[in-house]
């Protein structure tokens, strides 16, 4: 039924968000997959390959984002900027896309006389060209919901080190909150040199926030609540919150994903994605101890 509307040429009253840089080898396949949303932005800062002149070709409306630090980061800001027309928006990264069976799902979500405020997606996880079904690398978050019900938490905000998008942090939801069951498809084309590159910067970033939290106690000024039995989001912020003091953290994540989630049965790719896991949680936790060094007295 709701598959017959966009399909005729209506569209549905989303505007889909999609915050970019450098994304020339995926951008295309995304924006492709958009094809239902009334309306799409493409969030960019400043990229210097073909990004934002393909958005254009597919018919994005291309917004350049200059960031002075703080808050608010990309996706916020243009929240807090856009003169959003559709009741509902929808947030994507540029190496995902959309599948019809999930439009159909939100499709039904939005057409419900009393919808939920947000819905929680699953970002299915593909490494290395294949889809991913053991490892428990895929994760839910909120990534549709209605305008203004939704913001993004602060955390950090005054921290010397930042990333111009919001990379850990969730959204802040007024009002309930339910789940689509269709996942969308998370694999990025650009290789694995720039996979691991872009960890390393988010492992920079991890450290510093971890350093704030073990000396401040909170995340920042606003941020999701830590809940062993809540949503998604909050048990992820529960398990962090732990995390950070286990003394053998590396070892335990590689142990989650390849014993405990079953990622040996992805062969030899879920092998390295648990070791990838690995390395980057000893990125984070040598850089948080470095920083703990440069803390001490006397230095």
């Amino acid at each position: 039924m709701c598959g017959s509307l966009w399909h005729g040429g209506k569209k549905l009253p989303v505007s889909a968000l999609v915050a970019v840089k450098n994304e020339e080898v995926n951008i295309r396949r995304c924006l492709a997959s958009l094809a239902p949303a009334q309306r799409v932005y493409v969030v960019d800062s400043h990229s210097d390959d073909a990004t934002p002149n393909i958005a254009r070709e597919c018919g994005a409306e291309v917004l350049q984002f200059d960031y002075a630090g703080g808050y608010p980061k990309k996706r916020q800001w243009a929240l807090d900027t856009l003169d959003i027309p559709t009741k509902w928006v929808l947030l994507i990264d540029a190496d995902e896309t959309v599948p019809s069976a999930l439009w159909e799902e939100i499709c039904g979500a939005v057409s419900q006389p009393e919808p939920a405020a947000a819905y929680f997606v699953t970002k299915a996880f593909h490494f290395l060209g294949h889809g991913f079904r053991f490892g428990g690398f895929s994760h839910d978050a909120v990534l549709l919901f209605q305008r203004g019900a939704a913001r993004f938490e602060r955390l950090g905000e005054k921290l010397p080190c930042q990333q111009d998008m919001e990379v850990h942090e969730r959204l802040i939801v007024e009002g309930a909150v339910s789940r689509l069951k269709t996942p969308l498809i998370h694999e990025d084309f650009k290789g694995l040199a720039a996979y691991l590159d872009r960890h390393n910067k988010y492992s920079t970033w991890e450290a510093t926030l971890r350093y704030h939290f073990l000396k401040t106690g909170h995340w920042g000024t606003d941020s999701i609540q830590a809940r062993a039995f809540g949503d998604g989001q909050e048990r992820r912020r529960f398990l962090k919150t732990l995390a950070v003091r286990v003394p053998f953290e590396p070892q335990a994540w590689f142990f989650y994903h390849y014993v405990l989630r079953l990622g040996f049965l992805e062969g030899r790719r879920g092998l390295i994605a648990s070791q990838i896991r690995r390395s980057y949680i000893c990125q984070v936790r040598a850089k948080l101890y470095e920083l703990q060094l440069l803390d001490q007295p006397g230095r």
